[in-house]
Order: structure tokens, then C-alpha cells, then sequence
């Protein structure tokens, strides 16, 4: 697309987000009673805000002007936390992290795929040489230490010659033994044939009959073929089947590819040439603009002080530095208007004054009619209300900028879209006077002590609030050091960033992280979930769900700085489920998308590393610092539920599990919003665990589900598809996923990662794969049984947010439950008022 058509897109993004904020801001105002209402709205709100960040997400990856890119940055930060505020909204209104809006969509006329959210492509575009940087001395410091798992070189066990020579001879006497057996058997077929004919003689072949045979079955095959073709065509035609080179690649793909590569470079080069202009264009102010701007602030401070002597008697006093100096008088004021709040505000001290006594009066009769008003307006304000955004101000303020400066600005010169000098100037010259503004104050603050002196003659005076002064300073500095002297000791001081990281490398603490993306988790959308909850059946979640949180707990806040300092903070998550339904994958698409560091500190692994007390706080220590440093990191804790046992096995003593168990909370509390590290714990069996100290830990619980049938049947075809093979009319993907039921993604996988070999992928020109080829696979494994699930899901309603989901559900009881609190919380304050 052109940058014209980028430009008209943002545009109506735009228009689109200022209606939804208008909206929004209706919403905030009125309180609401319905919570079905209530979700409702928040459904609708989050829906859009997820629209709105594809194309704003879009936009700001193929616009080229530097300046515009700019604004869109912000405003899609802003609605990123947006996403995330309203999501912490339903799931406290809701109190489940899953949420279905079937309903929703169908009202919007959306498709499920537009619920998606999006990975920005900034968050590995702006630090790609960084990442790449980091790969290399990862990759150079495993290779150096002989960690490097993927070209390490297996030892081969040697044979003995005579050994191999048997080994050969066997496999030669098979191939010459196969041969000989189809030779036998045509020689056998062609003397069977001749004997027929002779027993049967020798019979003159009818020519008419023979020719009245091959049309039959000619014009039969034809006929087969025909219809064959128009029942394809008809499929394709009602959109049951993909039509043809449906999967290949086309010429049109192709060169978008080609022309959003094209656009990345002129997007650089225009980053570039917008940073050389920041500075040559205000070197140029400077020159030209700089002397008549001084002469200019100089004579409207003088002609401040010649007139607040006129009219007061005694000159002013100069704000400090640490107020704003002369900034705050002259912000966007003449020296007339100075002089008038001058006289105003003398006039209003003496009005306050006469005020207070009266006001003291007031008060008290106030408070006894605010205690009888307050219990009113708590009854009446009962209603739901959204809870205060921080960032709406940011998008709103993004909103009106592009609303003043480039809604209607005419580009028609700008055919390149290059930075725009003007706007340049406007911003440099803000930066130009605050300088220049600093330096003439100090001119103007020794002249006004020279005018004082001269006129007042008041130098002792002044003498001794310049010492009284000085020793304040003097104690605000001590302060100061008395408070860097509280912080917590640095254990490493005397050690650089990049020993340290090679160290945790070498004790296989910091590991590479696969090269997974968050796409690559296949699932689809479960289109049944409102209706189960309608029927109030607790549906299990599907994988697209899941996806979907580790996108917006996950990947987000760890991506972009501005969203994890604003947004609800999460800092640990927990992703239980059977084995093989994808946790680990997930930890590593995390690192992937936002190219953070990954710091194993599995039970097993650090097993015998850094051992005592001493040893396990300086492992945690230097853990925290390197992905401080280096943030985004994420710190995975695989079977985590081993640091939380209940009771540690006798096999795994030696291995001290729960060395974690009393730091990790530490640890949740040293990280602030400015952190961007995430702790994620992995479990396959979370009931081994106490249930308390593990959900002290972890913030966020997700359960990761085995898939359902839409999800299998979209895993079987696409994951055949990746490993070479062809989906034809002659595979029954639908049978292969229902035969799957219970069993996980990585079966799946493995089963066909076995039947497509290379072999097997050659031979499917002439023998197309059928369903049949992998169910002798599938019976060796074991799936995820019913029990399975059904132990997961009730250690889920034992947990914090299971249990206020459960009470939630349960409705009546509930608030009959709470009746019961208040009842007995009144009848103890009767108690108390008779004693």
C-alpha cells in the first residue's frame, strides 16, 4: 500500500477512537446496577480498543513520517493499557480470567479472529541489534564452555569389520530375495494366464462387442471425472473447500513483502534525517533568533520591576530555579497582566482572612450534615462505576494533538512524507527560550540585587538570608547522603555486567530461548462458551483463550516500558496443566516476542549450584541485577510445584526443592513497576503443592486445557502441513480429531512427526496419506483421562479466584452469607453500647 493509503488509515482509526472515547466518557459518568449490562459494555469497549490497536499497531509499522510516527506511538501505548485496564475490569467483575463474547461479536458482526490481539512489531524492530548483539555472546560463551547443545557431536560406537561385512551381507541377500520373489511371482502369473486361454480354447474376439466395451468404460470414466471436477467447483464455490494454489504462495504476497521491506528502509533513513534536524535546525534559532529573544525576556523583567516598585514601593522578589524563575510570572502573560494579580492577590489575603473566622463556623454545622447525607449517598451510589484509567489522559491528549496539528494540515508538498520544518521550529523554539530564559535570569537576578542595594541599602540584611540559606541547603544535602547510606548493599559491586552474565551462562542459570513465536500456539475459538455459562456450566477454556492471556499478561507489558509502569501490574503467572499441552512453549514464545532473557531457576537446575544460605542469596542477587540491566527478562520455574511441596519425596531430598520457597516472595516485593521482569511458574501436577504459598506467589493462575475438537482438527491439519505433508480428500482430518479426543498437542506432534518420514513425504504423489497411517501411533500413548481433568479443575476452585467465582455462581447463598456478617456486626455494636 501507498502512504497514502497508510495515512488515510490512521485517519479513520482516529475518528474512530475519539467516538469511542466520547462514548467511554458517557459510560464513566453513570453508575449501573446490571452486571450482564455492565460486562456488556465492557465487552463492546474492549473489542474496539482491540480493533483500534490492530490498526494503530499497523500504521505505525509502515508509515514513514518520523513526526507522525511519533504521536501514533504514544496514542498506541495509551490504548494498549487501555486493553489491559479494561481486561483487569471484567476479570474482577466476572472474577475468572476467561471471558466469551459470542454474543458481543455477533451484535458487532465481527469475526472471532478480529478478538486476536496483536504483538507489535516495534518490540523486537527497535532492539533488533541489541538482540542479535546478545544471541552472538550467548551463543560465543556455550560454545566456549561446551554448552552448546545443538553442535555438540554425539560419540558413535564403532562395529567390528567382520561385524559390519555380516551386516551388509544380510541386507544384500533380503533386496536379492525380494527381487527373485516378484520375478517368480510374473513368471507364475504368465503361465496361469496361458492355461486359461487354453482351457478355455481359442475363441475369435468379437470387434463390435470389444469396441461397444472400451466405450462403456471410457465414456464411464469420463462421466466419474466430470462430475468429480463439478463437485469441486461447487465445494469451492460455497466455500467448503479452499480453492486451487490455495496454500502456494502468490505473486501479489510476494511483492507486498518486497515493498513493506522497501518502506522499513525509508522509514530509517527519514528516522535519521529527523535527527539531524532536531540539531541543525536549532543551532539556526540559535544564531538567528537567539539575541532578539534575550533583549526581549531582559526588557520585560526590567519593565516587571520598574512596575511593581511604582505601584508597591519595593522591588519583587525573583523566583529560584527550583520554582521555574521568571517563567512562572510570564507564562503567556503581558507585564500589565503580571501587575493586576499582583493587586489581586494582595486584595484577596486580606478577604481570606476575614473569611476564615466565619468559615470555622460553618464547618461544624457542615460535618454533622455530611454524617446524616453520607449514609444516603452510599445507598444511592451503590451502582457500579469504572474504576479511574491512567491511561485515557494519555490517549485523550494524543487525540487532541492530532485534532490541532494534523486533521486538517494539508500535505500535498509532503509527497515523500519527510519531517516537517515547521513543526520543528515550533518545539526547538520552546527549548530555545527555556535556555536562554535560565541564562538571563541569572543576569536579571544580580541586577535586581544591584537595584535593591542601591535603593535600599539593605546589605546586612541581605548577608544573613543568603548564610540562613545556605544552610538549609546544606542539610537538605546531608539528608540526602543519609539516605543512600539505607539502601541495600550491592553484593557485586566490584564486578561488571558482563562477568556476571557470562557466569550465570556458564551455571546454566541464563539459557537460550527457542525460537518459538506466540502464533505457533494453534487453537481456535471456543464458540459455545456464553452459552454454557447462560446454562450456568463453567466451560473449560480454549487454546485461543490462553494464547490470548499470556499475550496480555505476557507479552505486552513486557514489550513496551510505558504500558508495564502504568498498567495493573502483574509480575508472576502460573500456567498449570497435564504434560504436553504446551507451558514451556509458551514461556519460550514469551522471550521470543519481546526478545527478554530467560533465567532458569527450576528446582532441578539449580540443584548443588551456589549452595547455603550465603550462596542462594547472592545466586538471587546477581539473577535480579543481570535482568534488571537487561530487562525485559522473564525467570521461569519449571515443576514449580517442587519448591512448594507438601511433602518433599525421599528421592528428591538431596536435591533441596525448596531452596525458592521463602525468597520468591521476597523477591515479588523488590520488583517495582519500572521492572519489566515476569516470573513464570510451569506444573504439571499444582496439587502437589501447598495450596497457600503458591498462590501467595504466582498473581496470575491460568489453566491450559487440553484442546478441544476445533482446536485438534486445526492442529492436525496445520501441523501435517509444516512437516511436509498434503492434505487431500483422501485424509479424514475430522475423523483424526475426534479420534484425538483427550490427547494433547504434543501426541499430536510426536505421532506425526513419526509417520512422516522423508520416505513417507516422497511417496505421497502416488499414495496419498490416510487417516489410518497414525492410529497405530496414537495406541501406544496414554491421553489426558476425564479424572485427569476433573482433579485440575477442582484444585482450581480451591484458589482465590476459583473460590470467589464459585460464591459468585452461587448467587443467593452468597449475599445471604453477607446478610448474616452484618446482622451479627450490629448486634456486637448493641453489645458494646450497653456495656
Amino acid at each position: 500500500m501507498s502512504s497514502a493509503m497508510y495515512n488515510k488509515m490512521w485517519h479513520q482509526t482516529q475518528e474512530a477512537l475519539n467516538s469511542l472515547l466520547d462514548k467511554e466518557s458517557q459510560n464513566i459518568t453513570q453508575p449501573h446496577r446490571s452486571q450482564v449490562f455492565i460486562f456488556q459494555t465492557l465487552a463492546t469497549f474492549y473489542i474496539k480498543y482491540v480493533q483500534i490497536f490492530r490498526n494503530l499497531e499497523n500504521a505505525y509499522d509502515q508509515i514513514v513520517h518520523p513526526q507522525k510516527r511519533i504521536l501514533i506511538r504514544k496514542v498506541l501505548d495509551g490504548v494498549m493499557g487501555r486493553i489491559l485496564e479494561l481486561k483487569n475490569e471484567m476479570v474482577n467483575l466476572e472474577l475468572t480470567e476467561f471471558h466469551y463474547f459470542d454474543d458481543v461479536l455477533q451484535d458487532l458482526k465481527l469475526a472471532p479472529e478480529q478478538l486476536d490481539i496483536p504483538i507489535p512489531k516495534y518490540f523486537l524492530k527497535e532492539k533488533l541489534e541489541i538482540i542479535k548483539g546478545r544471541e552472538k555472546i550467548l551463543a560465543q560463551i556455550l560454545a566456549d564452555s561446551g554448552l552448546d547443545m545443538s553442535q555438540m557431536k554425539y560419540p558413535l560406537k564403532s562395529i567390528p569389520l567382520e561385524e559390519a561385512i555380516k551386516l551388509i551381507q544380510i541386507a544384500e541377500r533380503a533386496r536379492q530375495g525380494r527381487l527373485r520373489a516378484i520375478f517368480m511371482k510374473q513368471i507364475f502369473l504368465r503361465e496361469y494366464r496361458a492355461k486359461q486361454a487354453r482351457l478355455l480354447g481359442e475363441k475369435g474376439a468379437d470387434v463390435g462387442a470389444a469396441a461397444l466395451h472400451i466405450q462403456k468404460v471410457w465414456r464411464g470414466f469420463c462421466q466419474s471425472k466430470k462430475t468429480e471436477r463439478e463437485r469441486q467447483e461447487e465445494m469451492i464455490f460455497l466455500g467448503m473447500n479452499p480453492p486451487p494454489l490455495f496454500d502456494e504462495v502468490s505473486a501479489t504476497i510476494i511483492q507486498a513483502e518486497k515493498v513493506t521491506c522497501l518502506r522499513n528502509e525509508v522509514q530509517i533513513k527519514h528516522e535519521e534525517d529527523y535527527k539531524e534536524a532536531m540539531v541543525t535546525i536549532k543551532g539556526d534559532l540559535k544564531a538567528v533568533e537567539g539575541p532578539d529573544l534575550k533583549e526581549q525576556l531582559q526588557d520585560q523583567i526590567r519593565h516587571w520591576f520598574i512596575e511593581c516598585r511604582n505601584l508597591t514601593g519595593t522591588f519583587p522578589d525573583y523566583p529560584e530555579v527550583e520554582e521555574g524563575g521568571s517563567a512562572i510570572i510570564f507564562s503567556k502573560k503581558t507585564p500589565q497582566q503580571v501587575i493586576g494579580d499582583i493587586i489581586a492577590n494582595q486584595e484577596e489575603e486580606e478577604k481570606s482572612k476575614r473569611k476564615k473566622n466565619k468559615k470555622k463556623e460553618k464547618k461544624a454545622k457542615k460535618n454533622k450534615e455530611k454524617k446524616k447525607t453520607k449514609n444516603k449517598k452510599k445507598e444511592e451510589d451503590e451502582g457500579w462505576k469504572m474504576s479511574p484509567s491512567v491511561f485515557l489522559r494519555t490517549i485523550e491528549e494524543g487525540n487532541n494533538t492530532y485534532k490541532d496539528m494534523w486533521k486538517d494540515k494539508d500535505e500535498s508538498w509532503n509527497f515523500l512524507q519527510d519531517y516537517d520544518p515547521e513543526l520543528i521550529k515550533e518545539e526547538k523554539r520552546k527549548e530555545l527560550e527555556s535556555e536562554i530564559r535560565l541564562q538571563v535570569d541569572e543576569l536579571m537576578r544580580q541586577e535586581l540585587k544591584n537595584l535593591k542595594l542601591a535603593v535600599n541599602r539593605e546589605k546586612e540584611l541581605l548577608a544573613k538570608t543568603g548564610k540562613k540559606k545556605g544552610g538549609k541547603k546544606a542539610k537538605k544535602k546531608k539528608k540526602g547522603k543519609k539516605g543512600k547510606k539505607g539502601k541495600d548493599k550491592d553484593l557485586t559491586a566490584d564486578r561488571t555486567i558482563e562477568s556476571l552474565y557470562k557466569e550465570l551462562v556458564e551455571e546454566g542459570l541464563l539459557i537460550q530461548a527457542l525460537k518459538v513465536n506466540l502464533s505457533d500456539y494453534i487453537g481456535e475459538y471456543s464458540y459455545l462458551g456464553t452459552t454454557l455459562r447462560h446454562l450456568s456450566i463453567e466451560p473449560m477454556p480454549s487454546l485461543l483463550d490462553v494464547r490470548q492471556l499470556i499475550a496480555l499478561y505476557g507479552v505486552l507489558p513486557l514489550g513496551s516500558a510505558a504500558v508495564h509502569e502504568h498498567a495493573p501490574l502483574v509480575k508472576s503467572l502460573l500456567l498449570a496443566g497435564p504434560s504436553g499441552v504446551g507451558k514451556k512453549m509458551l514461556v519460550h514464545a514469551i522471550c521470543t516476542e519481546t526478545g527478554a532473557n530467560l533465567f532458569n531457576l527450576s528446582a532441578e537446575n539449580i540443584a548443588g549450584k551456589y549452595p547455603g544460605k550465603s550462596g542462594l542469596q547472592m545466586m538471587l542477587h546477581v539473577v535480579l541485577k543481570v535482568a534488571r540491566q537487561l530487562q525485559p527478562s522473564v525467570v521461569w520455574i519449571g515443576d514449580t510445584e517442587k519448591t512448594f511441596y507438601k511433602k518433599v519425596p525421599s528421592a528428591e531430598r538431596t536435591m533441596e526443592p525448596k531452596r525458592l520457597k521463602k525468597q520468591l516472595p521476597k523477591i515479588l516485593k523488590l520488583l517495582k513497576p519500572n521492572d519489566r521482569i515476569l516470573i513464570v511458574g510451569t506444573t504439571r501436577r499444582p496439587f502437589d503443592a501447598e495450596l497457600q504459598s503458591f498462590c501467595r506467589v504466582y498473581q496470575k493462575i491460568i489453566l491450559v486445557p487440553r484442546p478441544d475438537y476445533a482446536s485438534r482438527y486445526v492442529l492436525w491439519k496445520q501441523i501435517i502441513q509444516r512437516h511436509g505433508g498434503v492434505v487431500t480428500n483422501a485424509l479424514n482430518v475430522s475423523c483424526l480429531a475426534k479420534v484425538t479426543d483427550g490427547f494433547t498437542q504434543g501426541h499430536i506432534v510426536e505421532v506425526v512427526r513419526g509417520v512422516l518420514t522423508e520416505r513417507r513425504v516422497r511417496q505421497q504423489t502416488h499414495r496419498p496419506l490416510v487417516a489410518l497411517e497414525f492410529i497405530p501411533a496414537l495406541s501406544s500413548m496414554s491421553p489426558v483421562y476425564r479424572e485427569e481433568e476433573e482433579t485440575f479443575k477442582d484444585w482450581y476452585a480451591k484458589t482465590p479466584m476459583g473460590k470467589k467465582r464459585a460464591l459468585a455462581l452461587m448467587g443467593g447463598n452468597a449475599g445471604k452469607e453477607k446478610d448474616k456478617g452484618k446482622k451479627k456486626g450490629k448486634e456486637g455494636k448493641k453489645e458494646k453500647k450497653r456495656k
